[in-house]
């Protein structure tokens, strides 16, 4: 190696693996953040990486591997609580296996989830989680590239593409239970999507199971009592699923009468529009849970600091990057692999907005 008089010379991965005590090919897999490095070793080759000032040649590695060490969560909107928490949970998980992530947002706009499909073309990247919002199932996998997609979310299933879900139907069904066991025996559901609209992702599911813990437990559904949102507006920058309709939804939900509120429990498709639904019923004068029962969906930091403590169904965010993470590096291993589906779990959390009174 041909040094400027004077110059140090840059250190090398095999000075890395001197200092390290250990082999080339370990601080080569450390450095590609291969999975199977005990903790003790890749903490050893990174302190000696720190110590001795190295830099690997990225560039080239990522030619020779043809990896770019780089992942990419694609969501409709960061703006949402539930999906910046997802974030989080991903680039941690990511950042134990080496992987860095780019975060996408679609906004639930249909051509910018077709570029998300396809691959992007201009970013590189070795693999996209992606939560679809507007492209149906056809679309998607004509519009496929070959750039390995995991899908999140029960938007859209496909036989040909890996998935990680939380059962919306069955989650939804155990929030409709926990307000019939309560007490409750004239329930409303908040969050159906009209036809044709953006961000009906988990709304079809969850109205499924609202349904049917009325029909197991007996109770009629009463289609008055199934509240739509409104179409996506481009100006709201959480979709159709936001403390503003949850608020202004609930609020014509109350002056609907005539006499007192007609509903005693209220099923929420996320906590947003849960949230927006309590306060349009304290401003109203209306006593939750006295007089109604509230429960949401995501377990939102926000939802433990409302008022009342909200009721909400809590999916295992860190147990879905996991799973999502886990099938993307199985999917660059082995490209031919048969897709699977992984079904991550929920929980109920009962809070003040169901409390028995």
């Amino acid at each position: 190696m041909v040094t400027r008089p004077g110059r140090p010379s840059a250190p090398t991965m095999k000075d890395v693996a001197a200092l390290a005590g250990v082999s080339y090919r370990t601080v080569s897999n450390v450095i590609n953040g291969h999975r199977y490095i005990s903790d003790a070793t890749r903490t050893s080759v990174e302190s000696a990486i720190a110590h001795l000032g190295y830099r690997p040649q990225l560039a080239a590695r990522q030619l020779r591997s043809g990896r770019s060490s780089m992942l990419t969560l694609s969501v409709p909107f960061v703006s949402q609580p539930y999906f910046a928490q997802l974030a989080h949970a991903v680039v941690t998980h990511a950042e134990h296996v080496g992987y860095d992530v780019v975060i996408d947002e679609t906004r639930g706009l249909l051509e910018r989830e077709r570029r998300v499909a396809a691959g992007f073309g201009t970013i590189l990247t070795d693999g996209i989680l992606f939560s679809p919002m507007s492209i149906d199932r056809e679309q998607l996998e004509a519009e496929r590239g070959a750039t390995p997609l995991v899908l999140l979310g029960e938007r859209i299933r496909s036989p040909l593409l890996d998935s990680v879900v939380v059962d919306s139907v069955r989650s939804s069904f155990d929030a409709t239970t926990c307000l019939i066991e309560r007490g409750c025996r004239r329930l409303a559901f908040l969050g159906e999507v009209p036809a044709g609209s953006i961000g009906a992702a988990p709304a079809h599911p969850r109205v499924r199971g609202f349904r049917e813990a009325l029909r197991t437990a007996g109770l009629e559904t009463d289609a008055r009592h199934i509240v739509a949102v409104s179409r996506w507006d481009r100006s709201n920058p959480d979709g159709d699923y936001s403390r503003e309709e949850g608020y202004a939804r609930t609020k014509e939900l109350i002056a609907a009468g005539p006499g007192p509120l007609s509903i005693d429990g209220l099923v929420c498709a996320n906590d947003l529009l849960a949230i927006g639904a309590l306060r349009a019923f304290r401003e109203s004068g209306i006593s939750v849970p006295g007089d109604v029962a509230v429960v949401g969906w995501d377990n939102t930091a926000e939802a433990a600091f409302a008022a009342p403590a909200l009721t909400t169904i809590a999916p295992d965010l860190d147990e879905i990057a996991r799973l999502a993470i886990d099938a993307m590096l199985r999917r660059l291993d082995e490209p031919d692999a048969e897709p699977r589906e992984r079904l991550a779990p929920y929980r109920l959390l009962a809070r003040d907005s169901t409390a028995a009174v």
